[in-house]
């Protein structure tokens, strides 16, 4: 063990403050998740000339720059190198409160863009699933996983850095075992998903 990381486990938990963090947490959690409920069903109409069409090769790269910053921040704790590991946490959770506005903001303004859908009429009709062939249930998979662990891990990704902001270090390395697989998983497939996609984007 280090000294960087023997210096920080030596600090004293902060309990009350971690239960205060925690409801801000569940708060916050309502309300992202409220929002991505109901940005399909809600649509806003942006000025005349104003398009956020470019937001999702945005999207792409910033869950790309999550998921980098993420294997550094884990090889930066087994080297004991604890300041590198919080700075890169820092960054991932930067670029995921960025690809959050931006892709909140695009699906609340933009048309979604279905796969398979060459036309761009918003339905896939027998012929373009037939054209599409094997790949459109991968995609559909890749996508179904991505959606349902982002929602699921939101909170508890919270909670990891919440634990490890207020130096509860055994509750941080606890969340942070099943945490990190599958932040990691929300931002690799994320890019994954904007590449198949890619085509029928109008």
């Amino acid at each position: 063990m280090t000294n960087e990381k023997k210096k920080w486990l030596s600090r004293a938990p902060q309990e009350a403050l971690s239960k205060k963090l925690g409801i801000v947490a569940w708060v916050l959690t309502a309300v992202v998740l409220a929002l991505v409920g109901v940005m399909r069903k809600v649509s806003i109409p942006l000025p005349e000339g104003v398009s956020f069409t470019f937001l999702p090769p945005v999207h792409a790269v910033l869950n790309s720059l999550v998921a980098i910053t993420l294997v550094v921040a884990i090889v930066a704790i087994k080297q004991g190198k604890v300041s590198l590991h919080r700075n890169a946490i820092f960054a991932a959770m930067a670029l995921s409160i960025g690809f959050l506005l931006c892709y909140v903001a695009y699906h609340f303004t933009t048309p979604e863009t279905l796969y398979g859908d060459l036309n761009g009429d918003r339905i896939v009709d027998e012929a373009e699933k037939a054209a599409a062939g094997g790949m459109r249930p991968v995609y559909l998979i890749l996508l179904l996983t991505h959606i349902v662990l982002a929602g699921v891990s939101l909170p508890f990704i919270l909670f990891t850095f919440i634990s490890g902001w207020t130096n509860r270090f055994t509750a941080h390395r606890r969340l942070a075992k099943w945490v990190f697989p599958m932040w990691l998983y929300v931002a690799v497939t994320g890019p994954i998903c904007y590449l198949m996609l890619k085509p029928y984007y109008q």
